[in-house]
């Protein structure tokens, strides 16, 4: 179990990542107790600091809105219970009574000639795509299995990557650095006047465009969202998202569908960035660059913005990396928390939460909030691989003291479950640590691409 020092250190690592001033860090404190699991790992120091640079963010934000300064910030407590709750949400998720799949039968950790791979079909594309490179006779682990087993893992790597889909050969070791958050560009101009919050909303009025998928972004925005924001998710028509994903992230937000390669769905696009005060992207680098949706891009076109960047694998350059799609457990994978994790019989194992994942998300949507409070005009990148070298290279560095833990024989999610109804039936879901939505999510893709009223 961690110490109060290890917990302020972590918080105040992530703090000084987002430009925090850390004087500030005594303003947050942590009560209760929660559950993250055993394992070799400071998950719950991750999961408590995110959280907290979160909430202090927003009490910033608030602050500055309330025509003070960062000075005023309120202290404010963190209830490890909610955030132990929420960082497996997807765990508490049920729909109708309903328990959702979360992971297919084609993911998972596969043996391979000279040690192991990981593997992500979830979505129905990666799935077909790596049927087709390993040349799979039927879409069963058992085919996986034979197909790997007289691989080296960098073959299949390289070789299901190569036509579309997702494996990762499992690393020993760290891989290389990446920072926690980094600036892409201030353009020293000054976003929208937000005005007076409404009390406990201090991101009220503001405009996300939400270009986010999976976990990380939405998990970001749906913060925003239970913040007071106005949050927009636009995907593509022709990439649908999973209902039980969208179930649990969507709320606090809403969803539409456009093509930004069609004339009229790009229109509509280009109006919805005239009106945003934030845009936050989850894509990996180089994909929406050609729509001319990067950062230094739309900060080239409305100075005032704020702009965050999402991607698994890093923004500097990395091998083979560089580009490339992810997902949290494909990161654990390639980047050596995996073999951390592995059993007495050396088979690769997880963390107890989709630490990369939730912990990234808190801290894109703490980064977006304190950009707001300091006026707009920059862009931010976050990754899964800076979440995970921070775990590894700097939380982790306190040894076994500050290992998961956060177990407490009086932790009970319970209190921190709600029922909501939403388009996909009656939903019990896991409440934010930072207040309630006020309703559940509508189904994926079916609102208006329009802003709502500011006020």
């Amino acid at each position: 179990m961690a110490t109060d020092r290890e917990r302020d250190r972590g918080t105040a690592q992530a703090w000084e990542a987002i430009g925090g001033a850390p004087e500030l860090v005594e303003r947050v404190r942590y009560a209760g107790t929660g559950d993250l699991g055993e394992g070799p790992l400071p998950v719950a120091e991750l999961a408590r600091a995110t959280v907290g640079v979160c909430g202090l963010a927003a009490g910033e934000l608030a602050a500055v809105r309330a025509g003070g300064t960062a000075e005023d910030v309120s202290p404010f407590v963190v209830h490890e219970g909610a955030v132990a709750t929420a960082f497996v949400s997807e765990r508490h998720l049920r729909v109708s009574g309903r328990t959702p799949v979360t992971f297919a039968p084609l993911s998972g950790f596969w043996p391979t000639a000279d040690g192991w791979v990981r593997t992500h079909a979830n979505y129905p594309h990666h799935e077909a795509a790596l049927v087709r490179a390993l040349r799979l006779p039927a879409a069963t682990p058992e085919a996986v299995r034979a197909a790997v087993a007289g691989r080296t893992a960098e073959e299949v790597q390289e070789l299901v990557y190569a036509r579309g889909g997702l494996a990762v050969a499992v690393a020993r070791d760290h891989g290389l650095p990446q920072p926690l958050t980094e600036p892409v560009r201030v353009s020293g101009a000054r976003g929208r006047e937000l005005g007076r919050a409404r009390a406990g909303l201090p991101a009220t009025g503001v405009r996300v465009l939400d270009l986010t998928r999976v976990i990380a972004g939405p998990v970001a925005t749906r913060t925003l969202g239970v913040l007071g924001a106005d949050v927009l998710r636009i995907d593509p028509p022709g990439l649908p998202e999973a209902d039980d994903a969208y179930a649990d992230t969507g709320f606090g937000k809403r969803s539409a569908l456009l093509d930004a390669g069609r004339s009229e769905d790009r229109a509509v696009l280009e109006g919805l960035l005239d009106g945003a005060d934030v845009v936050v992207t989850g894509y990996r680098p180089g994909a929406l660059e050609r729509y001319g949706l990067g950062a230094n891009r739309l900060l080239e076109r409305r100075p005032g913005l704020v702009v965050a960047e999402l991607c698994a694998w890093g923004w500097r350059p990395w091998g083979p990396w560089e580009g490339r799609r992810g997902f949290d457990s494909l990161v654990q994978a390639g980047y050596g928390i995996a073999a951390r994790c592995a059993d007495g019989a050396g088979v690769p194992g997880v963390l107890p939460a989709q630490a990369l994942d939730h912990g990234t998300g808190y801290l894109l949507a703490a980064g977006v909030l304190r950009a707001l409070a300091e006026g707009g005009g920059r862009g931010l990148r976050f990754s899964l691989a800076g979440t995970a070298s921070w775990l590894l290279r700097d939380l982790g560095a306190a040894g076994a003291g500050a290992a998961s833990g956060g177990r407490g024989a009086e932790y009970s999610a319970e209190p921190w479950l709600r029922e909501t109804p939403s388009g996909y039936g009656v939903l019990r879901h896991a409440a934010s640590p930072f207040g309630e939505w006020p309703s559940g999510p509508t189904r994926w893709g079916t609102s208006h691409p329009s802003w709502l009223p500011r006020g």
